[in-house]
């Protein structure tokens, strides 16, 4: 096993108990925490894969805006008012369903074919990347954070109470 492959299985165990912590975690706040971890650790894989710009999109963009908003939501809406409702009747089909497409995958990657290793990485010149990103994915850009904005602002909407302060 090279240094590569064993500092990829390292960050690959970071990001799934990262992504477990997210699910198991009883507090809200330590779920969005441990989304930090396990967005950080996907950043450490694209860097290994030589992908620099998608780390830094995800550090910037993942790690930093979207969990703060998750966060400011939190913080917002007052979670500790709210009843909790952690179990319920669906709980066995949610482990079925689980199951389910854990299965899925494991199969798609046991029968997937991979290709060898590559010695050669094919750089896009950033003039490319630039127009891409501008032209084709501007629109779905502008709309996710759009989204991201409503969030926000029901939340502040929620946090305001019924009170009408």
């Amino acid at each position: 096993m090279s240094v590569e492959e064993g500092v990829f299985y390292v960050i690959a165990a970071i990001t799934v108990m990262g992504g477990m912590g997210v699910v198991f975690a009883r507090n809200v706040v330590y779920s969005a925490l441990f989304l930090i971890l396990a967005l950080l650790a996907v950043a450490g894989i694209f860097l290994l894969l030589s992908a620099e710009f998608l780390a830094l999109v995800q550090i910037l963009v993942y790690g930093g805006a979207v969990t703060i908003l998750v966060i400011f939501a939190l913080m917002l809406t007052r979670v500790q008012d709210m009843p909790a409702a952690l179990d319920s009747p669906q709980k066995p089909f949610a482990f079925l369903a689980a199951a389910a497409v854990l299965a899925i995958l494991i199969l798609a990657a046991v029968g997937t074919t991979w290709p060898g290793q590559t010695e050669k990485i094919n750089a896009i010149p950033l003039r490319d990347f630039g127009d891409a990103l501008f032209r084709t994915w501007a629109l779905p850009f502008e709309i996710a954070s759009l989204v991201l904005m409503v969030a926000l602002v029901g939340a502040i909407v929620l946090a305001r109470g019924e009170d009408g302060e």
